[in-house]
Order: structure tokens, then sequence, then C-alpha cells
């Protein structure tokens, strides 16, 4: 059983999307669907949820700062904070309990409750476990500089994912260092450290210090 399958990653007792995941053998099998799957959801929101403009849903306790910009369609989730020139660019899920900071900017992804991405951050078609956390500058980078299709390389074999667009899968728990690139198709297991400004790719097993590119200490 591959590490990056969506059970061994995330938990989704934490997620208001748990649905999207049901049949998804991988995780980044979710991404062509999180648009279509956000406006299905949307529309069947309890009435705690405020659609605030066309397909973007508010739950009343989230505070949104009247700086940001939530494009279509997104939800944002109970007691999260969108702070002063966060771009929320659409297809969307914002969890509960969650921070997107300033000018963080999001696309295509789902935020597990409880991540944190507070500062400069860009997340795009990617999945964060629940209580992920982003250092300053941290981002996900979605697109080969070639443009070709994105695998997950992993113990010298590469499974093909047919997405030309595939950020990073980061599991339940994990923390990413200020400034560091999490390269198209990384997966990092939970409860792991990626140190600041490293630029990885593939994939980081459960529990695992990445302390240089080259260098993943077992933790735990």
């Amino acid at each position: 059983m591959h590490c990056f399958q969506t059970e061994n990653l995330v938990d989704l007792s934490h997620t208001i999307a748990f649905e999207i995941f049901k049949n998804a053998q991988f995780p980044w099998q979710v991404l062509p669907k999180i648009k279509d799957f956000v406006v299905s959801l949307g529309k069947k929101l309890p009435v705690d949820f405020v659609e605030v403009s066309p397909e973007v849903w508010v739950h009343k306790t989230a505070n949104v700062a009247k700086s940001a910009c939530l494009m279509p369609p997104c939800i944002v989730d109970a007691n999260s904070e969108i702070r002063h020139c966060a771009f929320v660019r659409g297809g969307v899920v914002v969890g509960k309990n969650c921070v997107v900071g300033n000018s963080v900017e999001i696309k295509n992804s789902i935020l597990f409750d409880g991540v944190q991405v507070p500062h400069f951050n860009y997340v795009g078609d990617s999945i964060l476990g629940y209580k992920c956390h982003f250092g300053a500058g941290a981002v996900t980078s979605n697109v080969k500089c070639n443009k070709t299709f994105v695998c997950v390389k992993h113990n010298g074999t590469e499974t093909q994912t047919g997405l030309k667009k595939f950020g990073a899968i980061v599991g339940d728990f994990v923390e990413v260092g200020c400034n560091a690139v999490l390269n198209p198709g990384t997966i990092v297991g939970k409860n792991s450290i990626v140190y600041p400004t490293l630029s990885i790719r593939g994939v980081v097993a459960p529990n695992t210090i990445v302390k240089s590119n080259k260098e993943y200490a077992k933790r735990i």
C-alpha cells in the first residue's frame, strides 16, 4: 500500500469536503473535480452559511477582511479568518479554524480544518491536511516549467497523474518552513517537518524531518 494513498495522508473527519474523496484512491484525483464539487456542496450547506456573493459561501462565525477577495466558487467554514488582501481565486474549500493571511493566494485547493497559511503563501491545485502550517513565504509550485504532465516520484518509480496542474498533497500536522518550495507532485506524509528555504519534490515519508534536499531523517 502506497504511503501516498488518501487514507494514509489525511483524516477525512476534518473537512467539510470529505465526500469528494470517497472514490479517490489517490488524493490528487480530486483536483479536477473541486470546482464542480464546491458548487454542489454550497447549495446544500446549512443556514449557518451565508452566500455573500454568487457561489461564495461563508460561515456566520468566519471573519473575512474587507480587503480580501473571494472569487467563486468557494466555501469558508466556521471560525476561519481570511486576512487583509488575501486572494481566494475559486475552487477552494477553507475548513474550520483556518487562517488565510496577508497576501496569500489560494486556487483550486482544499484546506482541511485548522490549516494556517498566514503570510505571503501560494497554494495552487493542492490539498493541505488537518492542522498543516506553512511558514511565511512557503509555496506550492503547481506547474512544471516545461508544462508536461506531473508524475509522483517515489523509490525509483513514477506514478503518472494525468495532470498538468498539481501542486502538493500535504498530510495532517505537517510543518513547512519559511520560503520552502513544494514542487509539482510533492507528497508530504503526516507529522513531518520541512526545513525553511528548501526546494523539494517527490514523496516524504510520514514522521520525517527534511533538513536538506538530500537529507530525510526519520523522526519517530
